[in-house]
């Protein structure tokens, strides 16, 4: 009974960690739930997605095909920022990608899906070697991204995601937590090289070293985000 109830303890602490990303604020006006990002399938359960080949890559829709109510307008160079629910609850990195939407498409109406991403920010740990590796997003229960200033101005998907690595050590065991919001981009230079575009999923393959990846023994002494690196201005 001892041993059951312990067990019992410990799911329902890792679901506690557990997170989602459902609220956008720009220029100090924050929306409703999923006004303005679109609902994933994980809005109740806050679980994670764990096979990086999964269609739940793109933006983890609940509802695929149909976007978001809104879609926020932002100046380039200026800063989204992304509630978490109830916050990064779990070590590893933060990622923010952007997708372009083609012509005869809204932030709305487009699926994310193909060869559209471009990476704009990335995190990594201090303290490598030690016992004593930190992230920072860590207990964040808001997380913000800069838009680059030199963008295309037109609709894009911004999409976050963090990817949990305490039980990264074997295939399957990363964690993501992925949210797209819908952006229309105003102010940009247009002067961004968004260098090769990759697709969600397709960017990542379960064996990557950011992905698979032993956080606690032996000492980790480096760490390599997976993905394509971060676009500059």
């Amino acid at each position: 009974m001892k041993l059951t109830a312990s067990v019992a303890l410990l799911a329902a602490a890792g679901a506690q960690a557990h997170y989602t990303f459902p609220r956008t604020t720009v220029n100090g006006v924050t929306s409703a739930e999923w006004e303005t990002i679109r609902i994933t399938e994980n809005f109740q359960s806050h679980g994670p997605v764990q096979d990086v080949t999964s269609a739940a890559m793109t933006c983890y829709q609940r509802d695929v095909g149909t976007g978001a109510a809104k879609i926020v307008p932002v100046q380039a160079g200026g800063t989204v920022s992304f509630t978490v629910d109830t916050s990064i609850g779990h070590p590893g990195p933060l990622h923010f990608y952007m997708a372009k939407v083609p012509s005869g498409k809204t932030a709305a109406t487009f699926d994310g899906k193909g060869a559209v991403w471009f990476k704009i920010y990335q995190d990594g740990p201090a303290g490598l070697g030690t016992s004593s590796i930190t992230w920072p997003s860590s207990g964040k229960s808001q997380v913000s991204v800069t838009i680059p200033s030199c963008i295309a101005n037109g609709d894009y998907l911004l999409r976050v995601e963090h990817i949990a690595l305490h039980s990264a050590s074997s295939v399957g065991g990363a964690q993501l937590y992925i949210g797209c919001a819908q952006l229309t981009v105003s102010g940009g230079s247009g002067t961004l090289n968004t260098g090769t575009l990759v697709s969600f999923p397709g960017a990542y393959k379960a064996t990557d070293p950011g992905i698979l990846f032993q956080l606690y023994w032996p000492t980790p002494t480096s760490y390599v985000n997976p993905g394509p690196p971060v676009v500059k201005c």
